[in-house]
């Protein structure tokens, strides 16, 4: 058993819950999340390295909004007044008037004038069920779903991501020269959420202080792994001022949840989607993870950090460029060789 774990499990529950000592360990933070006993967050190292969890990381369950960025007021607020939880998943639906309707219909008995299309993200019925819909997971369309504020409950078909994770997560260190790595230890169907990325959201002025508080140019470009703009909807004719101008940033390098630790691939199992609650916070929405392809438990779980980036490539040609780029290690038959 490893130091720290030998420390956590012989000496920190006589400690004060507030104690310092406590309040660092990673272990006691992932213990005092809501989940845990049900969808734990274990973190495991077969490598034989030594290498633990920076000790400068902090374990969260939801993102920390830091100096400059706030969340709309209650005045601002609203939700659906739907009077069931089915009506959620079509037009008449508050929170759904921003997506396009689906070619589905409610009941194909009806006679075409009655029937209703459906516009929320995911399947309603069948095997199917709560996972994210094909014209929405192979698209980068945002994600509207019901939140707090709305009268349907919170079992609605339309509250996926709003209902938190639903798989246990395994952060674990990697033996190909990649970190720490993430996966779980059950199978995951492909369309099924996994969980959101999570961290210090900041204004984009202190993103950038951040990323020259890094250094070099290569360590400003480790800085950027961490970082994840908010900018889905920004819109420099929006009426919405928070939605002008520079994005708010998400920095999850010293705080954040096990998302934090996802590796990159060419050829990715996972991908990011914006997904909003309350359309009065639509300036810090929330980034989702969802399969895009069945994943077998304890396979890795990746996204592209790239997103499909081809520009890579032809910098690569470049020596000039080529000299200051990193090399990707995903090692998938599909790796265009470079992260960036």
């Amino acid at each position: 058993m490893e130091e720290v774990t030998k420390r956590h499990f012989f000496e920190h529950g006589k400690l004060e819950p507030e104690s310092a000592e406590r309040l660092s360990c990673h272990l006691c933070q992932i213990r005092s999340f809501a989940t845990h006993k049900k969808l734990p967050i274990t973190i495991v190292n077969e490598t034989g390295d030594g290498a633990t969890i920076p000790p400068t990381f902090r374990f969260i369950d939801h993102s920390i909004l830091r100096d400059g960025v706030e969340a709309a007021g209650d005045e601002f607020r609203s939700g659906c007044d739907c009077a069931n939880d089915d009506d959620c998943m079509y037009g008449t639906c508050l929170c759904l008037q921003a997506m396009a309707s689906d070619s589905e219909s409610d009941d194909e008995r009806r006679p075409i004038a009655r029937q209703r299309k459906k516009r929320f993200a995911y399947y309603s019925s069948g095997m199917k069920s709560g996972l994210l819909r094909s014209r929405i997971l192979n698209s980068l369309e945002p994600i509207y779903e019901c939140h707090q504020s709305c009268n349907c409950s919170k079992q609605c078909p339309n509250r996926v991501v709003d209902r938190g994770r639903t798989i246990p997560l395994q952060i674990f260190r990697t033996d190909n020269q990649r970190g720490w790595g993430v996966r779980s230890t059950v199978d995951i169907k492909k369309g099924q959420y996994v969980d959101c990325y999570l961290g210090e959201v900041i204004t984009s002025e202190e993103a950038n202080r951040r990323r020259n508080e890094s250094g070099t140019s290569i360590t400003t470009r480790h800085k950027d792994v961490y970082l994840f703009a908010l900018d889905k909807f920004m819109n420099e004719e929006s009426p919405d001022p928070r939605l002008r101008g520079d994005p708010l940033e998400v920095d999850g390098e010293f705080m954040g949840g096990p998302t934090r630790f996802i590796n990159h691939s060419c050829d990715p199992n996972m991908r990011i989607f914006a997904r909003v609650g309350d359309q009065a916070d639509m300036h810090i929405h929330d980034l989702a993870f969802f399969a895009i392809k069945d994943i077998d438990r304890l396979t890795e779980l990746t996204f592209d950090y790239q997103n499909g980036q081809q520009d890579l490539d032809n910098d690569a040609h470049n020596p000039k460029l080529k000299s200051h780029m990193t090399k990707c290690r995903c090692g998938s038959k599909r790796c265009r060789g470079y992260l960036w």
